[in-house]
């Protein structure tokens, strides 16, 4: 395909925090330019890769056997020298001389805060939403969410385990920085009793009593499930229950911590990530710019990024009554 004589070049680049279906996600980029005529530079890590011009050109064979693997090939890093008109004026400027004249940014809200400020610049943008938080605005669902989410079910099973064995309380810090969907989620299908986020903040002493009610319906064990972004901290629940609820539960604490953001895409983030990378590469050669491709209600469309970038997605309140109807 051609614009103006010119043959079309797509650079596509991977950014942020990792999350499991980015490599699904390129490999779907790559794939649908080149079959749609359009060749295919990939940019290593992230923004930084565009100062140093590290820039290798892809073909299908480049994103071979990637289908399965979580992380990202192209690697990602932080870019503090993007962060100024400067350098985001040279990043322009580097990417025009290499004859880039489209680009698909896969990741979250910080990554595609970037992607609107070179389309403001003039260079066609599309973002992909790739962030485990599930924290995007214009995306039910962000790609890596869904393997992360199972990672958390796997782990949180295993802890019940020893904590029925024992008789204990744990107290699971999953990721989400400002969004709470990993935890409410991961309380609603793990059958834990108590769910903290950024959304619903039950001071120590109601989790306390919480606990204390579910030892009182004979349950002999107890899981505290809490978002890394909540305002009471995991540690702090942790210490205030091992003083106050003692003589019914012994209590752990686990940090998942970055296992979550690892492991083999599940089947419906690599089906999410294919869909929305073969769309992205759509949008950009039919002169669309400067808008996130997603999934809302069941259909994939794009959202202008002037609606994503510096939100967080709000998620669905009315499940933190069905996770206490559940905990009895």
């Amino acid at each position: 395909m051609a614009v103006n004589g010119t043959t079309r070049r797509i650079a596509v680049l991977t950014s942020g925090g990792d999350s499991p279906g980015m490599n699904p996600a390129v490999r779907a980029v790559v794939r649908t330019a080149i079959a749609r005529g359009a060749e295919v530079l990939g940019i290593r890590r992230g923004y930084t890769g565009m100062f140093t011009r590290n820039f290798v050109k892809m073909n299908a064979r480049s994103v071979a056997n990637i289908i399965d693997k979580g992380g990202t090939i192209l690697g990602t890093s932080r870019c503090p020298q993007f962060l100024t008109p400067e350098g985001r004026q040279e990043a322009l400027t580097i990417l025009q001389e290499a004859g880039i004249n489209g680009l698909v940014i896969i990741g979250g809200n910080g990554s595609l805060t970037g992607a609107l400020e070179l389309e403001k610049l003039g260079m066609p943008v599309i973002g992909l939403p790739g962030s485990i938080d599930n924290d995007l605005v214009g995306t039910d669902m962000a790609i890596g969410v869904d393997t992360c989410l199972n990672t958390i079910m796997s782990a949180l099973d295993k802890i019940r385990d020893t904590a029925s064995s024992h008789h204990r309380a744990f107290i699971i810090e999953v990721m989400g920085r400002n969004c709470g969907y990993l935890a409410q989620m991961a309380c609603l299908n793990g059958g834990a009793d108590v769910v903290v986020t950024p959304e619903n903040n039950p001071t120590l002493e109601e989790i306390a009593q919480q606990l204390r009610q579910s030892r009182q319906r004979g349950r002999t064990h107890a899981i505290v499930i809490v978002a890394e972004g909540a305002h009471v901290k995991s540690q702090a629940i942790a210490h205030y229950l091992n003083k106050e609820i003692e003589e019914h539960y012994e209590t752990r604490l686990t940090i998942l911590g970055h296992v979550q953001r690892g492991g083999s895409p599940t089947s419906f983030d690599r089906t999410l990530a294919t869909r929305l990378g073969a769309r992205a590469v759509d949008a950009l050669l039919a002169g669309k710019s400067g808008v996130m491709c997603g999934l809302v209600q069941g259909r994939f469309n794009e959202t202008p990024l002037t609606e994503v970038v510096g939100k967080v997605r709000q998620i669905d309140l009315s499940i933190f009554e069905l996770v206490k109807i559940m905990s009895q």
